[in-house]
């Protein structure tokens, strides 16, 4: 007979209430993820894994048994934070350590990040490719702590191209021959014609990528792809856009310069990730065509240790650009998202809320907050019906999902409190489920 007790589980971090329970924030000052001001003292209620109600006057609950109390005395709830830039299966293995490891392996060593990712008040993220599929699934299950995942599954590249990580020796390559060892992990998918895109798009979508990236231009990481190659022709691209859209999802491109970003325009894709080689004309297509930008405020060589000297010299060339692409973002009123691109390194991984208090050297702390909330929460909600989580995200508001942070001290006035999560986010809720809480009781 089966033993009548189960093993005991570690607590830390582990959800502290069910689903189905009722969790009441008491004086607290919203900042709801739209307006550059914070609420008067008010009371929010979360039944379940939605915010049920939101009361400048106290919210009695003494008829509901079970019922969490938080007292807020006065500190500043936010929504949880999104990052639109994410590689859950790349952060913390070296390009050499995820080639050669096993799958299994390198999955549990996401699942290892993705929890970190959720403790630094990150409670979803978009990822632009990897094979993060069964990472999704074990955290939507319960499996283990870690944000929700936007999945694009493997970047879609071409031979040479970012996220083509063969070796010389490799070549030529046998159109219909075995799959290279990136390929075979599911981390990038190399495609040469027109029929491969759309056939590579389709098996992305079928097992259950919310939007697709293709690399239409050049890349710092990958060993055999200069900055300023466009990669895809049109007609590829247009392949990709088509497949996607027929599952009523879009592309989005790994894009660095001008020519790759007009030819990705050109074709249908709907987001630009990176763009900082970007001229003026390309900005002012963009803010035409109602594209969206996903960009990254890349500011020093941070990570560049673990890439070769060709590579650090592209990562200088893509940094020198950084101003340059929030500017015209500026300039012309790009719908903008943030997103971090943090690869290969557990330590630059921590600095993922330091890179959004990077944001006030072109935006205020208010202006940066709503970007990483419910600007990116936005631009989520392209996928469609291939949303995996059709509810309101990056919002304080009734009927939005209650993912949550009690922050110590105002980030309105203070953006650099997002930079220090283990002090500053006091409590940490995804999905209604508290994760972290550290309130004096």
């Amino acid at each position: 007979m089966a033993a009548a007790h189960a093993p005991a589980v570690a607590q830390a971090p582990s959800p502290s209430i069910a689903g189905n329970s009722t969790t009441l924030f008491e004086n607290v000052r919203i900042f709801n993820g739209k307006n550059a001001a914070l609420s008067a003292p008010s009371h929010v209620l979360v039944k379940g894994n939605t915010i049920e109600r939101i009361s400048a006057a106290p919210i009695d609950v003494t008829a509901e048994p079970g019922v969490q109390v938080v007292p807020g005395n006065g500190r500043v709830i936010m929504p949880g934070l999104i990052d639109m830039h994410w590689h859950a299966m790349l952060v913390r293995p070296t390009p050499a350590m995820l080639l050669s490891s096993d799958i299994g392996y390198s999955t549990l060593l996401a699942g290892a990040e993705a929890t970190a990712t959720l403790m630094r008040g990150f409670t979803t993220v978009r990822d632009m490719g990897g094979p993060s599929f069964s990472l999704k699934r074990a955290i939507d299950e319960g499996l283990l702590p870690g944000p929700r995942i936007y999945p694009s599954g493997a970047m879609i590249t071409i031979t040479s191209g970012h996220g083509d990580f063969r070796q010389l020796s490799d070549l030529p390559r046998t159109i219909g021959g075995m799959l290279a060892r990136v390929e075979q992990l599911g981390g990038s998918m190399i495609a040469d014609s027109p029929d491969e895109v759309r056939m590579r798009v389709r098996e992305q979508l079928m097992q259950g990528a919310s939007q697709i990236k293709l690399t239409a231009g050049g890349g710092v990481a990958s060993p055999f792809s200069p900055l300023d190659v466009s990669t895809f022709t049109e007609a590829e691209l247009r392949a990709a856009v088509e497949a996607a859209e027929n599952w009523g999802t879009y592309v989005c491109t790994h894009a660095y310069t001008s020519a790759a970003i007009q030819r990705s325009i050109a074709a249908g894709v709907r987001c630009i990730e990176h763009g900082h080689l970007m001229d003026d004309a390309t900005a002012r297509l963009m803010a035409e065509k109602g594209i969206w930008l996903s960009t990254q405020p890349f500011l020093d060589l941070s990570g560049a240790s673990a890439l070769g000297p060709a590579e650090q010299a592209k990562m200088r060339q893509v940094v020198g650009g950084t101003e340059t692409v929030y500017a015209l973002a500026k300039k012309y009123g790009l719908k903008t998202a943030f997103g971090t691109d943090i690869l290969f390194s557990q330590e630059l991984a921590e600095r993922q809320g330091a890179m959004l208090a990077a944001l006030t050297r072109w935006h205020t702390p208010a202006e940066a907050l709503v970007m990483a909330t419910s600007t990116n929460a936005e631009l989520l909600t392209l996928s469609g019906p291939r949303n995996p989580y059709p509810v309101r995200l990056g919002v304080v508001e009734e009927g939005a999902m209650a993912d949550l942070l009690v922050v110590d001290g105002n980030p309105l006035e203070n953006l650099d409190l997002v930079a220090d999560p283990d002090r500053r986010f006091l409590v940490i809720m995804k999905d209604g489920k508290i994760y972290k809480n550290t309130l004096p009781q």
